[in-house]
């Protein structure tokens, strides 16, 4: 059992050690958390395996312990960190073209901003997963998913002002 657990869990983590990151890099603000976060998404994701019946594709499943793991971390790293104040100044992007490394940063920073719901929905659009998929990973209708990934992307282009025209 043990054997059939750690081969599961070394195939999981190689084949989805992408997702993982992003996913840790959307919750996340520092590198100490995100490595933090990181171990928790796999040691979460190790517990998980004796529940994972192959009914959903490993993949739908791997997301779906990595997004749950990530919204209770950062419910309460918040608890944690409530008075502690981040601020972050870009130049403005019309006036100073960013280089690529700066977009992808604010990105990032626009999608922590966002509700947690529509952080996992924007993320697994930036992956390319199918409506069908997401809702499967969030237990929604996939037109509540068309729903939220319309007013995630009109909330993300307020934040980011002009700097991306659509993703």
């Amino acid at each position: 059992m043990i054997a059939d657990s750690e081969r599961t869990f070394k195939d999981w983590l190689g084949k989805h050690q992408g997702l993982l990151y992003r996913v840790v890099r959307a919750y996340t603000h520092t590198p100490n958390d995100q490595d933090d976060l990181f171990q928790e998404i796999c040691l979460q994701l190790w517990l998980s395996i004796p529940r994972f019946e192959g009914k959903s594709k490993a993949s739908t499943w791997v997301y779906r312990v990595a997004l749950n793991t990530a919204m209770v971390w950062n419910r309460s790293e918040k608890r944690r960190r409530k008075h502690t104040n981040r601020l972050i100044t870009f130049p403005a992007a019309r006036n100073n073209p960013a280089r690529p490394d700066e977009i992808i940063e604010r990105l990032y920073d626009a999608i922590r901003k966002l509700p947690k719901v529509d952080t996992s929905v924007v993320l697994m659009h930036l992956d390319g997963l199918a409506y069908s998929e997401m809702s499967e990973i969030l237990g929604i209708s996939e037109s509540n998913v068309g729903v939220k990934l319309n007013r995630a992307k009109k909330q993300l282009a307020l934040i980011l002002d002009g700097l991306i025209d659509d993703f």
